[in-house]
């Protein structure tokens, strides 16, 4: 049984219903279910159990507090790209040495950060940066915990915004180079210990046959650089599942962990995983008021007050998320319905082209699978304050974030005193 449901007509998540939510935090607020991020967790460990692989939770999708310390309480590590998810994980209850730094761009300083937190590993995309990694571990008197991102150059069938496997994109270094890499790293970076492979080839992937193919790349080059006399005990195989935003088939579990066991059964290796969206997509709701229905002779645009500073997946990478109201019931439309938000952009939808109940004034909208960059890459454009999240564990709701306002942002800034008015 999911845990988002009708009851007698009305949503509910897990035991709470939106609307008692929605009577006590003002719309737009997201709000995620504790029992769905929980199972997804639990679902994929099980599936994975015969390799016992550490599962690091990729904070990007989600950051809030509450979350991450939910996964840190099922025994999750962290997959995190910036010092301010390094500090947001540590003070979450994620221990550094389950936690994995990636990313193209660290800066020196906040590789020295990771470094003095005694992070398990950095994942480093670049000669450069793997350079510049010895340097800085080599000033604070550390050896560095590398692991090689490599890129195998697989497409990962997704949308190309998010496909991060191919020779075109930014992230990793030529699967081919790696062997020089290695013997560079031994010969002349003395404050490295390289012993460990990454790869990560996109996001939302429902096919898993390009996990087989990169899979089986990893491998191969394992082998190839023991057989060099290099030793690799670690293996990060990086995330990017998907999950079911307009009734596409899901990955399946079982088929996944056939490629994995298939493939790295016998290679002797410690094994990471990094998923984010799989654990949380579907445990979050974004929920909307509706302010107008402005009827047009082919369509109707219901006008909410979400928008796309709340949720820019839409607009951003042509994502669908389903759109359902709060209280269920009213005769099916037969006009198409755009979800439309108050801010002054063309791209400022949530939905196009959707056949919805008769709605009024004041309905409250549910917009599904929005826990995953949802609230994450949420911004202030137009100066609407982020938005609230709330999280449900069982028949009880917590503010989690509470809604920022306007004064705070104003109070960011500053005026020169060369603009001061007398």
């Amino acid at each position: 049984m999911s845990s988002i449901n009708y009851v007698n007509e009305e949503l509910f998540i897990e035991g709470v219903s939106i609307e008692a939510i929605a009577g006590s935090i003002e719309t737009p607020f997201y709000c995620y279910s504790t029992a769905l991020m929980v199972r997804r967790y639990r679902d994929l460990r099980e599936a994975l159990k015969l390799l016992k692989p550490t599962i690091y939770y990729a904070v990007k999708a989600n950051p809030n507090l509450a979350v991450v310390r939910t996964f840190s309480h099922q025994g999750a590590g962290a997959d995190v790209v910036s010092v301010g998810e390094l500090r947001r994980c540590l003070a979450a209850g994620i221990p550094a040495n389950k936690i994995v730094f990636a990313g193209v761009g660290k800066t020196r300083s906040e590789i020295s950060e990771a470094l003095k937190e005694g992070v398990f590993q950095l994942n480093v995309e670049s000669e450069p940066e793997l350079i510049a990694i010895n340097e800085v571990a080599e000033s604070l008197g550390l050896i560095a915990s590398v692991g090689l991102r490599v890129n195998p150059d697989v497409d990962a069938k997704t949308h190309a915004k998010i496909t991060t496997g191919l020779k075109e994109n930014k992230f990793g270094i030529e699967l081919d180079r790696a062997p020089y890499i290695f013997e560079n790293a031994a010969r002349s970076l003395e404050n490295i210990s390289l012993k460990s492979l990454s790869v990560h080839i996109g996001s939302q992937l429902l096919d898993l046959a390009p996990y087989r193919i990169a899979y089986r790349k990893v491998a191969e080059m394992t082998l190839r650089l023991r057989a060099l006399g290099f030793e690799i005990d670690h293996l990060d195989l990086g995330g990017g599942l998907g999950i079911s935003y307009n009734a596409e088939k899901a990955p399946d579990l079982n088929s996944f962990s056939e490629i994995v066991n298939d493939i790295f059964g016998d290679l002797d290796c410690k094994i990471g995983f990094e998923p984010g969206r799989y654990l949380v997509g579907d445990a979050g709701l974004l929920v909307t008021k509706v302010l107008y229905i402005k009827k047009g002779r082919d369509k109707t645009f219901i006008i909410v007050d979400g928008a796309m500073n709340d949720l820019i997946r839409p607009t951003l990478y042509e994502g669908y998320h389903g759109v359902i109201p709060v209280h269920r019931g009213g005769e099916i439309q037969t006009k198409l319905c755009d979800i439309v938000g108050p801010i002054c952009e063309s791209g400022d939808y949530l939905a196009q082209d959707r056949v919805l109940p008769e709605l009024n004034e004041n309905d409250l909208l549910a917009i599904k699978s929005a826990g995953a960059y949802g609230a994450a890459m949420s911004s202030t454009y137009n100066s609407r304050p982020l938005v609230p999240e709330v999280l449900v564990n069982g028949g009880e709701f917590c503010l989690i974030r509470r809604r920022q306002t306007v004064q705070e942002s104003i109070d960011l800034e500053k005026i020169p005193n060369w603009l001061e008015t007398d």
